[in-house]
């Protein structure tokens, strides 16, 4: 059955007034989907029922990387016409790739201006796939004039305004370079975490710094023609030994996102084994690939044929993932970033 999927068939219907446009408060009143991937069972839980899921002697695996307000609002610097940047990666010193609209605008050599001046940007090349390498001039510290002029980048099917940008941030972030959130972990508070920490599970972090790529649909028919973005990520020794001695003692090790997911399972791929490394990875897990890192996932609920909805299926079987997000359309959970989550254990 796996081998012969199609992108459609991974296809459900959403009504739009179900895509989740604010978060709630607090973070940890969401609903939560319980998903068992052997039988396919369902439960309704709230998001602080997470713990009662969780054993001692477990392992969670967070993504602490930190969203960039990577969306620039500008003007050309001869004419004054309106332009917009978006970050996607850090390529050297003051050197980005950068998606910029409109395009015909951002010609090599042209110069554009944001923020009355406190930064500077002229384009210097445009490479494969339409985006632009901009060089940026500054005075003082990058990242601090980013926070101060610019804007959070929220996915394209959130509408309204975001008031509070530390709400498309997770508690615990705190390596910068995302252009958009690893949204599972958004459900977290300082409390629950501690909370968990006290009943024995233990709590490591990886860092994968998530690109535009992640919203990109699949085009292609076969899914295996897709081709994946790359990301950077990167793990500590003491997240290694942390999840080892997990494996040892016969604990779960408990992804928070598809991000830490595919950070763990490309690491065992490439290392052979969860060990201190850093690399990029351009991972596609869909259904027929075999987990050797992770045991259990906590993850929103996806677009309609994305490469997220397709890891999911590799997890809990692709007709409990199918049949789990008709349920969640009938009982009317909240979906993508901003959305619900589910545990599938």
């Amino acid at each position: 059955m796996e081998e012969k999927l199609s992108t459609h068939d991974f296809y459900y219907d959403l009504p739009k007034e179900l895509i989740a446009q604010t978060p709630l408060e607090p973070r940890d009143s969401s609903r939560l989907m319980i998903l068992n991937k052997k039988t396919g069972a369902v439960e309704h839980k709230h998001f602080y029922d997470v713990i009662e899921y969780l054993n001692p002697g477990d392992c969670l695996v967070l993504n602490d990387s930190r969203v960039l307000p990577a969306r620039l609002y500008g003007v050309k610097e001869d004419t004054g016409a309106k332009v917009e940047f978006l970050l996607l990666t850090h390529r050297e010193s003051d050197v980005w790739e950068v998606l910029t609209g409109p395009g015909k605008r951002a010609k090599p050599g042209t110069r554009f201006v944001f923020g009355d001046g406190l930064l500077h940007a002229e384009i210097l090349e445009i490479i494969e796939g339409g985006n632009r390498l901009a060089q940026f001039h500054y005075e003082g510290n990058f990242y601090e004039i980013l926070d101060q002029i610019g804007q959070m980048p929220l996915p394209h099917y959130i509408t309204e305004e975001l008031k509070d940008k530390e709400r498309y941030q997770n508690v615990y972030s705190k390596e910068i370079g995302s252009a958009a959130a690893p949204t599972a972990g958004l459900h977290f508070t300082p409390e629950l975490l501690e909370r968990i920490r006290e009943k024995g599970v233990k709590v490591a972090f990886v860092t994968l710094h998530v690109g535009l790529g992640t919203f990109r649909p699949v085009t292609v028919e076969k899914i295996t023609e897709h081709k994946m973005h790359s990301e950077h990520y990167s793990i500590s020794k003491e997240t290694a030994d942390a999840i080892n001695e997990t494996k040892r003692s016969g604990g779960r090790v408990i992804a928070v996102g598809t991000t830490s997911c595919r950070t763990l399972e490309s690491i065992v791929q490439k290392e052979g084994c969860i060990r201190e490394s850093s690399g990029w990875t351009d991972i596609f897990i869909y259904p027929g690939y075999t987990f050797r890192a992770l045991d259990c996932l906590v993850t929103n609920f996806h677009l309609p044929e994305s490469t997220l909805i397709m890891l999911v299926s590799a997890l809990a079987g692709y007709e409990h993932t199918m049949k789990a997000y008709r349920t969640a359309v009938e009982e009317k959970y909240r979906f993508f970033s901003f959305g619900d989550a589910m545990l599938i254990q």
